[in-house]
């Protein structure tokens, strides 16, 4: 099968995927209460989140200008700026494809595509860990609130599914994933696609490594801390714009906003469907909510974080292009 066959039929089951989770969300929506409550919003505070969202974005450019300095001296904040915002904009079609295309922004003759792409690897870590703390910290604050939910909405049923072999799954892949890195390094004299391989493992390596070489590492880590920091205060503003959820506080913001990135991962266009099913569904279970309010909260926050994508997406293609002309 040919490269771009693979391609179609990838985002066509995304796609497919992302059309199923929309119906399961919205299905059992009552539109004139949804509606009701998008006229009371409080307008401010969606001002106030966009302005968490660009901030969200400088700390991004940041700190993977911070990752890409080591290996490119000459790169400019600039030009990590509008890669960044490019390849957002494709993952709004195209889950994951922006990854591939915003290294290819950044590639010069100093720092090689495959390198870009471990700074890049390197990031998503450091955002698995980021996850990761904040939900446990949610789940410390608030585990009586909390607790059950995770337990029988998010663990039980991947646990459930996946069962004892999970274990062994993650074995099994673990010794592929050896026995693969071993021959490539073994043969690689002897095999010239092996050898071509080898050199592309070394060079995300490097990538990746990145964060060892950086000269001062406390900037990347700030930014690490302002990017999850903002994206917590972006689902802070999105509940104050609801009268509804008047009562609810930063823990609940805290929690809130680790559930809307653990759906993010399910590989969908833009998050869509996954996203609101489960805000909607944290909304509803744990705090009483009706189903159009936990809609409503998770179409404001996902739409306007979609728009801004698409602008700052749109300026950034038009400034690269503009530089590359001149």
């Amino acid at each position: 099968m040919s490269q771009k066959a693979a391609n179609i039929i990838k985002y066509s089951l995304s796609t497919i995927l992302a059309g199923v989770l929309v119906w399961f969300a919205f299905r059992g929506v009552d539109w004139k209460a949804f509606w009701a409550g998008l006229q009371q919003t409080r307008w401010g505070w969606v001002a106030l989140y966009f302005a968490a969202a660009v901030l969200a974005l400088v700390f991004r450019t940041e700190r993977w200008y911070a990752l890409i300095r080591p290996l490119d001296p000459q790169v400019r904040r600039l030009g990590v700026w509008d890669a960044l915002n490019v390849g957002n904009l494709v993952n709004v079609v195209l889950p994951g494809a922006g990854e591939f295309v915003r290294c290819g922004y950044v590639t010069s003759k100093r720092m090689s595509y495959d390198k870009a792409f471990g700074t890049i690897a390197c990031e998503r870590l450091f955002d698995i860990l980021a996850v990761a703390v904040i939900l446990i910290a949610a789940l410390a604050l608030k585990w009586n609130t909390f607790g059950t939910f995770f337990l029988e909405n998010i663990w039980n049923p991947l646990s459930g599914r996946l069962g004892g072999s999970l274990v062994w799954l993650l074995i099994a892949a673990l010794a592929l994933l050896a026995g693969f890195f071993w021959a490539v390094f073994r043969f690689r004299r002897r095999v010239r696609f092996l050898a071509r391989i080898a050199g592309t493992l070394q060079g995300l390596g490097t990538g990746f490594a990145s964060v060892a070489r950086m000269e001062r590492k406390w900037p990347f880590l700030l930014s690490t801390v302002g990017i999850w920091a903002m994206y917590i205060a972006m689902m802070f503003c999105t509940i104050r714009a609801l009268p509804d959820l008047g009562a609810l506080g930063g823990v609940d913001a805290v929690f809130l906003s680790a559930v809307g990135n653990i759906a993010s991962v399910i590989p969908v266009p833009g998050g869509i469907g996954a996203y609101h099913y489960l805000v909607a569904l944290s909304t509803q279970s744990l705090y009483g909510a009706t189903w159009e309010t936990g809609i409503l909260l998770a179409t404001l926050g996902h739409e306007a974080h979609a728009i801004l994508i698409i602008l700052l997406g749109v300026l950034s293609y038009l400034h690269y292009s503009l530089r590359k002309k001149k």
